[in-house]
C-alpha cells in the first residue's frame, strides 16, 4: 500500500448500524468506508467422527480496532486501524462492477483471528454460503465454512429421539448450530443485488444475525474479499461467477430420460431394463454404484471401495456394456477417494507410500459408517497420476458414461501430507482437488463430450472443476431439514453461491431405524426431479426396505410419465445448461431471481426451471393440492392447460400431476405446453 494523501472522509457513524442503502456500486463504496475491524488470538481445535467436525478453541477477547484514519492509494482507499501501536489495513480497490477489499496485517502482530464488520441496509435477505439445506434466506443465522459430512450422527440421533417422543414433526427444525454441510463457500448474495465472495481457505464464519450489519471472520491475515453489484440477479450471477469459475458443458445425453439406480448384477440390469422400458420409460442410464462389489454392514449395502470391476457380480460387463449403449443406455458407476483396506488397490497404495499419513507415519484410517478405510493423498504427484489413472484404465476404458465422485470433505486435520501443507488450510479445498483429478481424468482421455461425473462435496474451486453436484444423502422422508424439501433449499443456496447446476437422488438415500421410503414419497420425489437438469434415482442404503421405481404397475406407469417429460424438457434445459456454462446464470432458480416481490424473496418450496417454468413440488405427506403462489405474470398449468394470474391458488395435485405452470410469452411456449 502507498499512502499519497488523505483519502475519502470516513463517516463520523463509522461502523454503525446500519444505512440507508448498499445496492449499487455508490452504496457498496459507503459500506466499505464504515467498515469495523477486530482482531484476536486463538487457536483451533477439531475433533473429527464420521466426517462431522466438532470445532472448539481457545481464544482471547476481541479486541476493536480504533479507526486511525483513511489514506488515498494507486485505485482507491485504505482504511487504517491501531492496535496498540502497529496499524492494520483494509486497502480496498475499485473494480468495474465493484470493489476489492485485502487485508494488511502488521508483521509481528501476534493475532490471527480476524472479523471485518460492515454496517448493511435494514431488511436485506441473504442467500448462497455453499448448500444449505435447512434455511434458504440466511437473515438471522451463523453459518460456519468449513466442509464436514451433512448427515452428522448428532443431527440424525436428536432427529430419531424427537420422533419417538413427539412422532413425526417434519416442519420442526433442529438448532441451526448443529448444522454442517457438504459444499462450503465463502461467498453470498444479498436482495440488494450485491455479492460478497472471499479469497481464503481457512476456517471462517458468516454472521447475519444482527440487523443492518454483516461480519465475516477470517483466519488469514492476508485474505481478499470481493464484492460486486449489477442491475439484475443474472447480472449478479454473471459477476460472481467471473471470480468462482462456471461449470463445464455436460453430454448431450443425459437429457435422454431417467438414469434408473440397479445394483446386484448384469441379470439384474437387464431385468430392470426391461421392466422400466416394457412399461414406456425412457432410460437414458444405468447408474451400479457396485460395479466393483458390495459389502454388507450394519448401516446396509453398501460399495466395496476397491475401483476394479468384479466380474463374479457383474459378468460380460464390458460386452453388455457397448450392448447396452448401442440401445441409447450408458452405463454409469461410483468412485471415491478411500481405498478398502481388503482390496488389492489399496494394497499397491500403501506399498508405494501413497495414502495420507496419522502422525506416526501409518496409514490414516478413517472410519465411515462402520469400517475403517484409507485416504490417497492426492498432494502427492505419484498418487495423483496413479488415482487419475485408475479411472482411466478401470471406468473410462470399460465403457462408463460417468460416476458418483462421492465424498472429499474427509480430510482429517490432525493428518500428515506428502506435500507437508497445513491440513487446516487444505481441508475446505479437497473437494476441489479430488473434483479437480476426475475432470482431468475425462479431459486426458478426450471422452469429455461423452462422459462426465457428479461431486457431493465442495468449496470455492469446486464451481470450475466439477460439471454438476447431488445434494447429497438425504433422508427418505418429507422433513423440511434433511427429506424431499430440503433438497429445494440447497438447490437454490448453491444457484446463489455461484453453482447452477444439481440434482438429487430420487426417492432420497438415508434409511436409518423406522425411517423408511414409502411408495408416495417415491412418486412425488420423481414428479420434481422430472423438472431438474438429471433424472436419476436412488436405491438408498437398505433397498429392500425402500419403495423402488418397479415395485407395482403405478410406480412404473409414474416412471414413464416423468422420464418422458424429462426427455422432452431437453431442447429447454439444453439452453439452460449453455447459459449456465457461458454467463454462470443457474439453471434452477428461487422465485425473485425474476420477480422483485417481497413474497418472493421468503420462497424455498417452489422454483423456477429457467426462466419460464414455475415448479411447486408436493412437499407434504398425504396432500393431493397445495397453496401455490404465482409471481406477478401470466400462468398456465402445464398439465392441464388451466390458465392462472399472479397471487395465491389452491392447486388439485393428484399423483401425476404436479403443480408446474409455463410463463404466458415464453419463447417456447407452445413447445412447453404441448409436451402432455
Amino acid at each position: 500500500m502507498t499512502e499519497r494523501q488523505a483519502g475519502p472522509e470516513r463517516p463520523e457513524n463509522a461502523a454503525g448500524p446500519g444505512i440507508k442503502e448498499t445496492s449499487g456500486k455508490s452504496g457498496i463504496r459507503e459500506m466499505l468506508l464504515n467498515m469495523r475491524l477486530e482482531v484476536n488470538r486463538g487457536k483451533n481445535r477439531f475433533t473429527m467422527s464420521h466426517g462431522s467436525f466438532n470445532y472448539r478453541r481457545r481464544m482471547g477477547v476481541w479486541r476493536k480496532l480504533k479507526p486511525a484514519g483513511c489514506a488515498e492509494t494507486a485505485g482507491g482507499f485504505a482504511l487504517l486501524f491501531d492496535d496498540g501501536g502497529k496499524t492494520f489495513a483494509l486497502s480496498v480497490s475499485e473494480a468495474p462492477a465493484g470493489y476489492d477489499v485485502r487485508l494488511i496485517a502488521p508483521r509481528g502482530t501476534g493475532r490471527n483471528l480476524f472479523r471485518v464488520a460492515f454496517p448493511t441496509a435494514e431488511g436485506l435477505h441473504y442467500y448462497g454460503c455453499g448448500e444449505i439445506h435447512s434455511a434458504f434466506d440466511l437473515k438471522g443465522r451463523k453459518v460456519r465454512i468449513f466442509v464436514a459430512e451433512h448427515q452428522n450422527a448428532l443431527r440424525i440421533g436428536d432427529k430419531i429421539v424427537r420422533e419417538k417422543l413427539l412422532g413425526k414433526k417434519p416442519d420442526l427444525s433442529i438448532p441451526f448450530r448443529f448444522y454442517e454441510s457438504y459444499y462450503v463457500q465463502p461467498t453470498f448474495t444479498t436482495s440488494g443485488k450485491w455479492c460478497f465472495h472471499a479469497d481464503t481457505k481457512a476456517y471462517a464464519e458468516f454472521d447475519f444475525r444482527k440487523s443492518g450489519e454483516v461480519s465475516f471472520e477470517t483466519q488469514e491475515k492476508d485474505a481478499v474479499f470481493h464484492l460486486r453489484t449489477a442491475d439484475t440477479c443474472s447480472g449478479l450471477s454473471e459477476e460472481l461467477t467471473a471470480l468462482t469459475g462456471r461449470q463445464k458443458r455436460l453430454p448431450d445425453w443425459i437429457y435422454d430420460g431417467a438414469i434408473l439406480a440397479v445394483q446386484g448384477g448384469t441379470e439384474t440390469v437387464d431385468l430392470k431394463i426391461d421392466r422400466a422400458q416394457g412399461a414406456g420409460a425412457k432410460v437414458a442410464g444405468i447408474w451400479s454404484q457396485d460395479w466393483c462389489g458390495c459389502r454388507r454392514t450394519g448401516f446396509g449395502y453398501q460399495v466395496m471401495w476397491n475401483w476394479e470391476w468384479d466380474r463374479d457380480l457383474y459378468p460380460d460387463l464390458d460386452r453388455r456394456i457397448k450392448e447396452w449403449k448401442s440401445r441409447g443406455i450408458r452405463f454409469l458407476g461410483y468412485i471415491n477417494p478411500f481405498l478398502a483396506l481388503e482390496g488389492s488397490l489399496y494394497r499397491y497404495a500403501t506399498a508405494r507410500g501413497w495414502c495420507v499419513k496419522d502422525r506416526k507415519g501409518q496409514d490414516y484410517l478413517v472410519k465411515i459408517t462402520t469400517f475403517p478405510a484409507a485416504m490417497v493423498d492426492l498432494t502427492n504427484p505419484d498418487a495423483y497420476e496413479w488415482y487419475k489413472g485408475v479411472i482411466q484404465d478401470n471406468m473410462i476404458a470399460l465403457g462408463m458414461g460417468g460416476w458418483m465422485a462421492d465424498f472429499g470433505e474427509y480430510l482429517p486435520t490432525d493428518c500428515v501430507l506428502f506435500s507437508g501443507e497445513d491440513p487446516e488450510l487444505l481441508h475446505n479445498r479437497w473437494p476441489a482437488i479430488w473434483a479437480g483429478l476426475n475432470r482431468k481424468a475425462i479431459e486426458e482421455a478426450g471422452v469429455s463430450d461423452e462422459v462426465f461425473f457428479f461431486t457431493r462435496a465442495g468449496y470455492t474451486d469446486t464451481c470450475k472443476e466439477s460439471p454438476m453436484m447431488w445434494t447429497g444423502d438425504q433422508h427418505v422422508d418429507w422433513s423440511m431439514d434433511d427429506g424431499l424439501p430440503s433438497v429445494i433449499k440447497a438447490t437454490l443456496s448453491l444457484a446463489m453461491s455461484g453453482y447452477g447446476i444439481t440434482h438429487s437422488d430420487v426417492g432420497g438415500y438415508t434409511t436409518v431405524m423406522d425411517m423408511t421410503r414409502s411408495k408416495e414419497l417415491l412418486l412425488r420425489w420423481e414428479e420434481m426431479n422430472a423438472f431438474s437438469p438429471l433424472f436419476r434415482s436412488h436405491e438408498g442404503n437398505q433397498p429392500s426396505r425402500n419403495a423402488q421405481f418397479d415395485d407395482d404397475e403405478e410406480l412404473l406407469a409414474q416412471l414413464a410419465l416423468t422420464s418422458r417429460v424429462h426427455a422432452a424438457l431437453k431442447p429447454y434445459l439444453r439452453e439452460l445448461e449453455a447459459e449456465n456454462s457461458e454467463r454462470g446464470v443457474p439453471v434452477m432458480r428461487p422465485l425473485f431471481y425474476h420477480y422483485e416481490e417481497n413474497r418472493a424473496y421468503a420462497e424455498c418450496t417452489e422454483y423456477l426451471l429457467g426462466r419460464d417454468i414455475l415448479v411447486a413440488p408436493i412437499v407434504r405427506e398425504g396432500a393431493s393440492s397445495r397453496i401455490v403462489w404465482l409471481p406477478d405474470d401470466e400462468w398456465v398449468h402445464f398439465f392441464t392447460k388451466e390458465e392462472y394470474g399472479s397471487g395465491s391458488h389452491d392447486v388439485e395435485a393428484p399423483v401425476g400431476r404436479l403443480p408446474v405452470f409455463v410463463r404466458k410469452g415464453a419463447e417456447r411456449f407452445d413447445e412447453l405446453t404441448s409436451i402432455v
